[in-house]
């Protein structure tokens, strides 16, 4: 199977016309009765060999990283508990960070395999975290006694100031990452990483922000959300890597944002009654709305949980205890079937209602090649 952005690249290079890609694209919709872009595309495998290199990688880090981490430990010598600790964060975290750099010099730079590339990606920005969180687990104790913080309020706040700077430096070498080898889910790590280090800078530094966590995060999903839209207005007919961006943002984004909102709810705090259920089924009704307008399906499934809960917990108030999870399924299975079914129609008729706006969103029809 070939990717849009490889269509694409073959025209560049002159191994196909556009002529030949639009006429093949044109077919492809044709006979799914559906634009390209409505299939939301993202290349993750390209045969059986990307399982095959990324089982083999990720044993290759394993024991990279535990032999990395022994040996600094024992070049160390014996210590204190943090002492050993951050030798072996050090060690295996140095480790798994340069082999995956190494790795994805071929793997990633040469052979453009997907399923590697993310493993290798993970493996470098975890890798490069840890050696980071090492360096400050080995020096916490002396920081601790040159600032002279002797309550527990201020070793938690320097506690969170070392976590907040630690995941700065880590998405720093997220950035260094993709400025080498472009991998689209490197965006979505950095993103995360952001939200993360924000959420623990303002809670350290605001300790009654802890309360607020829940509405944090919904403010970084939102955030995350409009820079996915950003990638994805520059790659309206998704054809090439900047697409692939967004959809790892948007992946990124949906939990961000329904989790929070669902969670402030207290949907999981005790049985459902008839006006909150009814309240989840509006907000899965507003999500699937965003998500058919955007061409996104990410928000629906993050969400899908939640209104599975309202749903099964309405069939057991009705009496219905023993096929409540049946009747759940049938209900819930039926509907996103339905709308997969029926997407490019409900998605044109959710786009004729933004107006101008529209022309910032994918097509609802297939497009012809530039």
């Amino acid at each position: 199977m070939y990717s849009e952005s490889e269509l694409a690249g073959a025209v560049e290079a002159g191994a196909l016309t556009p002529e030949a890609v639009a006429a093949f694209r044109d077919y492809v919709a044709a006979s799914r009765a559906t634009p390209a872009v409505d299939e939301e595309h993202f290349r993750l495998l390209s045969g059986f060999n990307d399982i095959f290199v990324t089982i083999a990688a990720a044993l290759i880090l394993l024991a990279i990283g535990k032999l990395g981490g022994s040996l600094v430990e024992m070049l160390a010598g014996a210590g204190p508990e943090p002492k050993v600790i951050g030798a072996n964060l050090i060690g295996g975290g140095a480790a798994v960070a340069a082999t995956s750099w190494m790795l994805a010099e071929y793997f990633t730079a040469r052979r453009r395999l997907a399923l590697p590339s993310i493993l290798l990606l993970l493996g470098f920005v975890g890798g490069a975290g840890a050696t980071i969180a090492g360096l400050f687990v080995i020096n916490a104790p002396w920081l601790t006694d040159a600032l002279h913080l002797t309550t527990q309020v201020q070793q938690e706040r320097l506690a969170g100031a070392i976590a907040a700077v630690a995941g700065s430096l880590t998405a720093v070498a997220a950035w260094v990452h993709w400025r080498r080898f472009m991998v689209p889910i490197t965006v979505a790590a950095g993103a995360l990483a952001v939200v993360g280090v924000s959420v623990g800078l303002i809670t350290s530094l605001i300790p009654a922000a802890k309360e607020w966590v829940n509405a944090i995060l919904l403010v970084g999903g939102i955030g995350t959300f409009i820079a996915a839209m950003r990638w994805d207005m520059t790659d309206l007919e998704r054809r090439t890597r900047r697409s692939d961006v967004a959809f790892w943002l948007h992946l990124a984004a949906a939990p961000l944002i329904a989790h929070p909102v669902f969670h402030m709810l207290g949907v999981f705090e005790g049985e459902i009654g008839a006006p909150m259920a009814a309240l989840v089924f509006a907000l899965y009704l507003f999500f699937a709305y965003v998500a058919l307008a955007v061409d996104r399906r990410a928000l629906l499934v993050s969400s899908l949980a939640y209104v599975l809960w309202a749903m099964y917990s309405l069939f057991q108030q009705s009496g219905a205890v023993e096929l409540s999870a049946a009747l759940t399924g049938l209900v819930i299975g039926s509907a996103l079937l339905s709308l997969s079914a029926f997407w490019h129609p409900m998605r044109r008729t959710a786009v004729s209602l933004l107006g101008d706006f529209a022309r910032r969103l994918p097509p609802t029809q297939q497009g012809a090649m530039a």
